[in-house]
């Protein structure tokens, strides 16, 4: 059974002891278990679950707020941010497009990246050959674990194209990996999905929404039915999530990120109480230049003057004669913090994704409500009607002024619609094999069945 351990919390007794299941009160585990012990009781196994969630707060691509996060590091690759960071483990080149193989920072990613899924994989495997846990929990234990690692492995398959996709806890087998197609991959996530959308239930584990239901899994598996340009099946999931009646539309734009909201489908809350959300820190300067990213000139000027969310989720600040906007959706500083969390899904991409779905399928007339519904909050006037071509325009520029700063969204929208060489009008480094990311070098030596490395790197 060597090969089957799983890591695990180092304080598991006290964690057990206190009877502690949320976030806060976790570290990222640095010991082993043996998977009997874990899964033998519902205490355990949760707590095993709290240690996975803990690790996607501290350091994953899911995470805002730091320079790991793919809602910094995207929006500055494409156009959203410019980046004032100083060097660090190559996040200025990647602002600047000009990541290379050895870049430490996709490394870092990578690794953990893989690390995180083991532990999900661990998880699926204790929960599948407990003995005592009731079938009910196994379910849960099992959905929740394979809605993470198919999170994680759909930012991996975004980002690097072709990557090794394992269910197994086996080192040997995994060390020797090749990689699995970007199409096989999107296809594996959509039977992993499907599956965990089977064994959750839409009720929470917590009323702060801090562990995600099957509600949450459904618009990942939408986000991969779009991917898959299977329309009818990413209206289906939309709409599941439209009709229940756990979440309202918010239609308050100070409200978005408070952490008691009913559009909130999914959310990570940090580590102690009072902690501010990352995102509130990380974007924070004020008396100075910018210390780490600002809103780009190329995504303010999307921005009409009387749209809201320039003024409720942008800050000016001034320095010596200049001005730049600053990312504020979160406003509680350390300390302060006792209303926001982090946002990792919320009803606002559920209504964008009906919106893509239905006109995909020419149901121009249907869809824009669901493209006009951000754009009122906001101050702005409803579209009346739009042709194809500009209904997709507006999309992308919509979804982009809601959701800068805080996802992936834009550079995997523009790649899916075949517009990512739009960036080159305003990223003088890009070029179209930039689409995908390098495969770290030391992992390629490592295992040479990674090889070949992705085009251009």
């Amino acid at each position: 059974m060597n090969k089957l351990k799983i890591y695990f919390l180092s304080l598991l007794g006290v964690l057990l002891i206190a009877s502690c299941e949320k976030l806060v009160e976790v570290d990222y585990p640095t010991n082993q278990i043996g998977t009997e012990q874990v899964f033998e009781d519902l205490q355990t196994a949760h707590a095993a679950l709290v240690g996975l969630y803990a690790g996607l707060r501290d350091q994953s691509l899911i995470t805002g707020g730091s320079y790991y996060g793919a809602g910094v590091l995207l929006g500055a690759y494409a156009d959203d941010l410019d980046c004032y960071y100083y060097d660090q483990n190559g996040v200025v080149d990647i602002s600047n497009n000009l990541q290379q193989k050895t870049n430490s920072n996709i490394e870092t990613i990578w690794n953990t990246a893989y690390q995180q899924v083991y532990y999900a994989n661990s998880i699926i495997y204790g929960a599948e050959h407990s003995t005592t846990l009731a079938e009910s929990d196994r379910n849960h234990i099992k959905g929740e674990a394979l809605f993470v690692r198919s999170l994680i492995y759909l930012y991996l398959q975004q980002l690097f194209g072709d990557i090794p996709y394992t269910a197994s806890l086996d080192y040997e087998y995994n060390s020797k990996l090749s990689k699995t197609s970007a199409a096989a991959v999107l296809e594996q996530l959509k039977a992993d999905l499907e599956e965990a959308t089977s064994l959750m239930t839409d009720d929470y584990r917590d009323t702060e929404r801090i562990y995600p239901n099957r509600k949450a899994a459904q618009l990942l598996l939408a986000r991969v039915y779009i991917l898959r340009q299977e329309w009818p099946l990413a209206e289906q999931a939309a709409k599941s999530i439209l009709q229940s009646p756990l979440y309202q539309f918010q239609p308050d734009l100070d409200e978005v990120f408070h952490s008691s909201g009913t559009h909130i489908l999914w959310q990570l809350q940090p580590q102690n109480s009072g902690d501010a959300v990352p995102d509130a820190s990380f974007y924070y300067f004020t008396g100075s230049t910018p210390n780490s990213f600002v809103v780009s000139q190329d995504l303010l000027h999307t921005f009409a003057e009387n749209d809201l969310r320039k003024t409720h989720w942008m800050a000016l600040e001034t320095f010596e004669g200049q001005e730049w906007y600053r990312p504020c959706k979160y406003k509680n500083l350390p300390g302060d913090n006792t209303n926001e969390y982090a946002v990792v899904f919320r009803l606002e991409e559920v209504y964008f994704i009906m919106a893509e779905a239905l006109a995909r399928q020419n149901r121009l007339d249907e869809a824009l409500p669901y493209l006009n519904a951000t754009r009122q909050r906001a101050g702005l006037t409803a579209l009346a009607s739009l042709t194809g071509e500009a209904f997709n325009s507006e999309l992308l520029a919509e979804k982009r002024r809601e959701f800068f700063a805080e996802s992936w969204l834009r550079f995997f929208d523009l790649k899916r619609w075949g517009r990512l060489n739009d960036l080159s009008a305003v990223k003088p480094n890009w070029q179209d094999y930039k689409q995908f990311w390098p495969l770290p070098q030391k992992e390629l030596l490592l295992n040479t069945n990674l090889s070949p490395q992705n085009t251009g790197y």
